[in-house]
């Protein structure tokens, strides 16, 4: 090693150690792509298990790059949590650090006005903004032309093969091709396996003969991984409660939807564990709040969906317990990976359940849409005048989050461009990459069934999560790790208190869902030869439903009657619904029950709304019945929906005006069809409509 060689290491090691403590010391890989980024200017992928010290790596780099009179470094990170951690890390060794994300919209202009005037080390970018007008034309070229350093952190998000794309992390490819000559590019992710390695390094273009490419091993000596299988989900949240103080220090309960882990937290609050939910929906202030009880141990665990994933870093955090198992392995030791960063041991365990695979098929059937839907988004989109997303809306048979998506992707092709007001066209030819998305169909159902393998599996479960990820250190030879409940023969306890269970199954057995109604009509519905606009006056008032298909109690046996055969309502419904219906706190009592006429399940509704009549002495007014002919509607958006329902029912005969109607039907999903019914049955004379469904999605 030369003299400026040792002297650069030692400025590394000393940077470490104001990072990570004065024991820290540089790892051979980390020292191998901090000098190929600050003397060779190369582009690096570096693909290292969680805790591993990737962020060392491009925070030490960026401050040496800096001492080289070189200008900031842009990492593009994908959420708020990482970010927060990232910058307070930064602070300790001396960098000067800012953030640019949604959630600090007000300070955008001075950190703007920092970059320009060179108090900014290290800028950390949330990948929305990479394609935001103002910054993409104002901000991000002066970056590209002056950036001494470029990180795309968590870089799987940036493949669709990999467990968390994100369609804003293909923009990511732009900036890299508009760097200047010499400006060294570092990918980092912890959860890549060979395919998710080849398409980030095409993605990202670091796979040219000057790429370093280092990959490390990704066993985790302090977890023990183990598999509890319970039948019942009612006693595998039950075993929870009853095993959750036991379990090592603070952690996190993973659950797959976000009603899940709200149920569970009122579950387990109920029981005196000290719990919060965290979900996508959580505000972001609240969110912040949290990760501090948690990071602070004055919580015993978080409820979370996968909004609690990726870069929050508790090194000490216990447990991490899965209600529900991922859809895949790789984002399985993705979240595993959260636990046992800085001690000896931490528990990892599953709890798979039957519905875990009717979850999977619901979020995989909101992936990329069909090539006639994204042509639709194309047509409607104009070549000079921009639209916005609520605008186009009405225009497609696309829900705003999905066509956020769509144009998300079309932007990266080139087919459509975003600028002020919203999105244009660009008139380039595009094609649809039907073979693609046919193979990512095919590696989905691959993973789905590679977990389903793990539940069961007799080898080192460790090694089975390695394999997939596949971890260069692992040979064709088996490589116990010695800690899972495989390897040692010993799991956690599987007996739950029969009390417990009893407990739990009177918490989760409260049938009753409250029914938000529609408010407001979707804009853009003149387009599609419609009149109404603005609030909704003649719509349902708040409705019931006896539960969500997704629910840890009620769950199950809602999804085994809507996938039995057709027949008359089973008494444990009815006896559900007429419990629902007494704790309903309505202004005024219905007078009469009146059926929606269904096409799946039409003796399943009908038998309902004639027993509720006859339990509730109430006027039998029969069923609303569809305009004959009339085809299913099956668009997700709004205004589509709205469209396909306009004229689908047959307007009653005169309706008594003494009371409210209760409208029956078996599933309420998007709230327009009974939007649409109440407001024949208000034309007809009903004066009020109380909306009730057997079930809801989620």
């Amino acid at each position: 090693m030369t003299s400026a060689a040792t002297d650069l290491r030692a400025d590394a090691e000393s940077l470490l150690r104001e990072l990570a403590g004065p024991d820290a010391r540089l790892r051979e890989d980390q020292w191998t792509a901090i000098e190929a980024l600050v003397v060779h200017r190369q582009r690096a992928l570096v693909v290292q298990r969680t805790g591993w010290g990737k962020s060392a790596v491009y925070f030490i780099s960026a401050k040496l790059l800096r001492a080289r009179g070189l200008g900031p470094t842009v990492i593009v990170s994908p959420l708020l949590a990482l970010m927060r951690n990232q910058v307070d890390s930064a602070a300790r060794a001396g960098v000067r650090a800012a953030t640019v994300n949604s959630g600090n919209v007000t300070e955008w202009d001075e950190i703007h006005q920092r970059i320009a005037d060179g108090e900014v080390d290290v800028l950390l970018v949330s990948p929305e903004r990479l394609n935001n007008p103002d910054f993409r034309d104002q901000v991000l070229p002066s970056l590209a032309a002056d950036a001494g350093l470029v990180v795309v952190d968590e870089a799987h998000c940036v493949s669709d093969w990999g467990h968390d794309f994100r369609p804003d992390y293909r923009r990511i490819r732009t900036l890299v091709a508009d760097l200047g000559d010499g400006i060294p590019v570092l990918a980092t992710t912890a959860t890549a396996n060979d395919r998710v390695v080849s398409d980030v390094a095409a993605q990202l273009g670091v796979g040219g003969a000057e790429t370093l490419v280092l990959r490390g091993g990704l066993d985790r000596e302090s977890l023990s991984l183990s598999v509890v299988r319970i039948d019942e989900a009612t006693k595998r949240a039950a075993w929870l409660g009853q095993h959750l103080h036991s379990l090592p220090g603070s952690g996190i309960v993973y659950t797959l939807t976000v009603s899940a882990a709200q149920e569970l937290a009122a579950l387990l609050t109920d029981q005196g564990h000290t719990v919060a939910a965290y979900t996508g929906q959580t505000d972001p202030a609240e969110r912040e709040q949290l990760e501090a009880d948690l990071l602070a141990n004055r919580v015993k665990a978080l409820v979370a969906t996968s909004a609690l994933g990726m870069g929050f870093d508790k090194p000490d955090l216990g447990f991490v317990v899965h209600l529900g198992a991922p859809s895949s392995p790789i984002s399985y030791y993705q979240q595993v990976g959260r636990a046992g960063r800085s001690t000896d041991r931490a528990e990892v365990v599953l709890l798979p359940g039957h519905e875990d695979r009717q979850i999977w098929s619901w979020f995989a059937s909101v992936a990329f849409p069909r090539e006639h839907i994204v042509r639709q988004v194309l047509e409607a989109l104009d070549l000079e005048r921009p639209q916005s997303t609520q605008a186009l809306e009405p225009l497609v048979e696309l829900n705003r989050s999905r066509l956020e998506m769509v144009l998300k992707v079309l932007d990266v092709d080139g087919a459509v461009r975003r600028v002020r007001g919203g999105w244009i066209g660009t008139g380039q030819p595009w094609e649809y990459d039907a073979p693609r998305y046919e193979r990512l169909e095919q590696a989905r159902a691959a993973e789905q069934q590679a977990m389903i393998d793990y539940e069961s599996t007799p080898m080192c479960r460790m090694e089975f999560l390695r394999r997939q990820l596949d971890d260069p250190l692992l040979g064709d030879t088996p490589a116990p790790c010695g800690r899972c409940d495989n390897c040692t023969g010993v799991g956690p306890d599987t007996t739950v208190d029969e009390q417990s269970v009893t407990r739990t199954r009177a918490r989760l057995d409260r049938p009753g869902v409250d029914l938000t109604p529609r408010k407001q009509w979707p804009t853009g519905l003149a387009k599609l030869g419609l009149s109404q606009s603005g609030r909704i006056t003649d719509g349902p008032q708040t409705g019931r439903a006896i539960g969500r298909l997704s629910d840890l109690g009620w769950g199950s046996r809602l999804r085994a009657l809507f996938d039995a055969p057709d027949g008359p309502v089973p008494d444990a419904i009815v006896d559900a619904a007429i419990r629902v219906l007494a704790a309903w706190d309505w202004e005024v009592r219905p007078s009469g029950v009146m059926a929606v006429e269904s096409d799946v399940r039409p003796q399943l509704v009908s038998s309902l709304a004639a027993r509720l009549a006859q339990v509730g002495r109430l006027a039998d007014l029969g069923t609303l019945h569809r305009t004959p002919g009339r085809p299913p509607v099956s668009a997700a958006n709004s205004a589509y929906r709205v469209a396909g329902l306009a004229g689908a029912f047959l307007t009653p005969g005169p309706l008594p005006a003494d009371g409210p109607v209760l409208l029956v039907d078996d599933l309420w999903d998007t709230g327009w069809t009974l939007t649409t019914a109440a407001r024949e049955l208000r034309s007809a004379g009903a004066p009020a409509v109380l909306p009730f469904a057997i079930a809801t999605p989620n």
